[in-house]
């Protein structure tokens, strides 16, 4: 691999016209696809296979009519002070608006409140729920202009109307996140490089990248029905891992340079090393997201999906066009025109940087760094004992938003439990007595100490099914809703199944969010397993070492449960919520834990790989133990401490975002990558290296012998590059015959 990126360096240095041209292409393309598409996005969650997922596909065989997996919205009118809504203007301008409902295109049925009886008693709040006959996805422009016109409209006649539901389609407004964290980037580049030409080059390319796979996704959902937070993280994820796997490509670079090499040939010397290492980093946290759709579930699968292409796209990007620019820079990128005084006398090797002095202050001192960072990590775990998961609903919308309002005009009138009903089928085709079935059924709720209300049964044209409403006194997220439905199904489910011979199953938005959030809690040990497994399996392929990657491995799941205990802290249990800019506390969204899982070990496979590799590098060169932990940090540190700060920063600038969802990936990958980074990368590895010596890099004989060396770090490239046979001719291009044009001899493999 490292000989193929060499080439391949050296190729887009030379033909950089031609590489450029090509991705301004690709750019056009993309740009015009995504202008001539209209994709759609959709947040609905849904699992085959579970209870409410079976009693769905009952109820649109049976009631076909009630368009079950239909889009629903929920319009709440609340009447100006003083006055009520259950008669004289304010009732006729409701009814006028229930009839205007009725008639807006794709909806299939409409309640009406005065029917019903559901106004509040104080008569100020009333609302009628909407069935679409398509799914959210399928809604047209015009169903949702119509169900905001019909707002406006009751706006204008003095009513306070809002919007509830998954049919409601408000646009966010535009934040600044992505300013803010490429103005932290390219402070960061700066300060490392001292130079802005060497600065630029990451953050320009980067740019590119991630504005081709935006591009992209938006043109993949007019194909597919994609979640709309997957373009938002693939824009998070695309530009942090891009403008890092720049930096680090663009550092080796100008140590080649400086290294005495011409600028073609120290070109594809640095992807031959960096440019491998980026290789393996982005195939790291490729897998780990694209694996998330294994779990089946949707809004995952968007996710994983999205941002894995967006990381595939920076990969491509670093190894194609990076290396063009740099032709175009030449020397130029060499002057620190920025630099300060003592990062002139670093790089002519006078005194040692900051990463060299606190490495060697952790080797003397193994023990107490070692107990002190991982009793650290450990406290902000305990939060992630007591994590509850769910599911967003309106009542995570931003504070002001349409959905928020209707939510707790909603709760006020009626209670929190009027925003997510559960819907009970009795499927009693296998009842002597239907009636008898459902009646018991109905009895059977009402004397549930949770359930604030049960609507008489409504059976099909069969008059086998029946179709239930039991509204339950907490809110749909609530811990109290959980257990209710939990004893529906395991007390009074049963019950009526042994009396009557009917099966009684739950359905509707909440009881679906609760399939989720059971179903994610249910993959979530698999699925760490999987990763971990997976992380000690390419560990050992790398670094060709038993305890490395059992140490990584450990350091990983230190991050992530402190990660997640951050989030529990913040976003369930409210501390500094504030601070954050955090609305409402809950459970935890169901994603997240997974979703952790997955990109954590991406970015934690990245600094290992950046700065482990070195310290293999200079062990297999005959360096004391000791020694290559300090020669690694001399030559990674840096830039590992500017690629976490460039990252914390991405991803820091997302907790601007209104949703709740989008807001906590934030917090959590700026966590995670301050806690691997600084934390684990930087003091707990330096410290168990110390500790294990020369233990560290053993590898028994036989696994030596079997296992692959896939020579991230470079090593049989410097071999034949620097060998005795190895001459170039001008510019650096290697003359035929020489060690270039031969196969490689296999690199010497470091052993104890």
């Amino acid at each position: 691999m490292a000989t193929f990126l060499y080439r391949l360096g050296r190729f887009a240095f030379r033909r950089r016209r031609l590489v450029v041209m090509l991705w301004i292409v690709i750019l056009a393309v993309v740009g015009i696809g995504s202008a001539s598409v209209s994709g759609t996005t959709s947040d609905q969650f849904t699992i085959p296979g579970t209870q409410s997922q079976k009693a769905l596909d009952l109820l649109d065989k049976e009631f076909p009519q009630a368009s079950a997996s239909g889009a629903t919205a929920r319009v709440v009118f609340e009447a100006p002070d003083g006055q009520k809504l259950t008669s004289g203007a304010d009732r006729t301008e409701v009814e006028s608006l229930i009839a205007d409902l009725k008639k807006a295109p794709q909806v299939a049925s409409v309640s009406d409140p005065y029917a019903s009886r559901l106004i509040s008693q104080d008569g100020t709040i009333t609302y009628a729920q909407v069935t679409y006959r398509v799914a959210q996805a399928d809604l047209t422009t015009e169903a949702r202009d119509a169900l905001h016109a019909v707002a406006d409209k009751g706006e204008k006649a003095g009513l306070a109307v809002s919007l509830g539901g998954n049919a409601v389609n408000e646009k966010e407004g535009a934040k600044a996140a992505e300013l803010i964290g490429l103005a932290v980037a390219a402070v960061a580049l700066v300060i490392t490089f001292g130079s802005l030409l060497a600065a630029g080059l990451p953050l320009l390319t980067a740019l590119l990248g991630v504005i081709v796979a935006i591009l992209s996704i938006t043109i993949a959902t007019a194909i597919w029905d994609m979640s709309s937070s997957a373009s938002t993280l693939a824009l998070m994820l695309g530009l942090a891992v891009a403008i890092d796997y720049a930096l680090f490509i663009v550092s080796r670079y100008r140590s080649e340079i400086r290294a005495g090499h011409e600028p073609e040939d120290a070109c594809g010397r640095a992807l031959g090393t960096a440019g491998s290492a980026v290789v393996f980093a982005g195939l790291t946290v490729v897998i780990a997201l694209a694996g998330l759709s294994v779990v089946g579930i949707r809004l995952l699968s968007d996710l994983g999906l999205a941002a894995s292409f967006a990381v595939v796209v920076a990969v491509v990007v670093a190894l194609t066009l990076l290396p063009a620019v740099l032709g175009f820079a030449g020397m130029r990128i060499m002057k620190g025109n920025l630099q300060t005084k003592r990062m002139r006398a670093l790089e002519r090797g006078e005194g040692e940087p900051m990463g060299v002095r606190w490495v060697r202050h952790v080797i003397r001192h193994p023990w107490r760094a070692l107990l002190v960072s991982v009793a650290a990590l450990g406290v902000l775990a305990v939060p992630a004992l007591s994590m509850r998961l769910g599911m967003p609903d309106d009542s995570t919308a931003p504070a002001g938003s349409t959905q928020r309002v209707a939510y707790d005009t909603l709760s006020k009138g009626f209670g929190p439990g009027y925003n997510g009903p559960l819907t009970v089928v009795v499927d009693a085709r296998d009842s002597k007595d239907p009636k008898a079935a459902a009646g018991e059924t109905v009895t059977a709720l009402g004397k549930l100490p949770d359930v604030a209300s049960v609507s008489p049964a409504v059976f099909n044209t069969s008059g086998d099914v029946a179709l239930i409403r039991a509204v339950p006194k907490g809110s749909p997220n609530s811990q109290e809703t959980v257990d209710l439905v939990g004893e529906i199904r395991d007390t009074t489910a049963p019950a009526v199944l042994k009396a009557t011979d009917a099966e009684v199953v739950i359905t509707g938005t909440t009881a679906l969010n609760i399939d989720v959030s059971d179903k994610l809690g249910d993959a979530l040990v698999p699925y760490l397993l999987v990763v971990v497994g997976l992380a000690v399996i390419l560990l050992l392929l790398v670094f060709r070492s038993i305890l490395v990657p059992l140490k990584a491995t450990l350091g990983f799941l230190l991050s992530v449960t402190a990660t997640l205990g951050v989030l529990v802290a913040v976003f369930q249990w409210g501390w500094f919520k504030d601070v954050f800019g955090v609305d409402t506390t809950g459970p935890i969204v169901s994603v997240m834990p997974i979703f952790m899982i997955g990109v954590v070990f991406g970015l934690a496979m990245d600094y290992q790989v950046f700065l482990v590799t070195r310290m293999r590098e200079e062990y297999v060169h005959g360096a004391e133990p000791t020694e290559a932990v300090v020669a690694g940090f001399r030559h990674g540190a840096r830039v590992v401490t500017a690629a976490a700060i460039i990252m914390i920063s991405v991803f820091a600038g997302f907790l601007l975002a209104d949703a709740a969802l989008i807001k906590s990936i934030g917090l959590g990958l700026a966590s995670a990558v301050l806690f691997d980074a600084f934390v684990v990368r930087m003091t707990i590895v330096p410290a168990v290296m110390a500790l294990l010596g020369r233990r560290a890099w053993a590898l028994p004989q036989w696994l030596d012998r079997i296992l692959p060396d896939v020579d991230v770090e470079g090593e049989k490239l410097r071999h034949v590059l620097d060998g005795p046979t190895a001459t170039s001719g001008p510019g650096g291009e290697a003359e035929p015959g020489s060690a270039q044009d031969r196969p490689l001899e296999p690199a010497r493999r470091g052993q104890d």
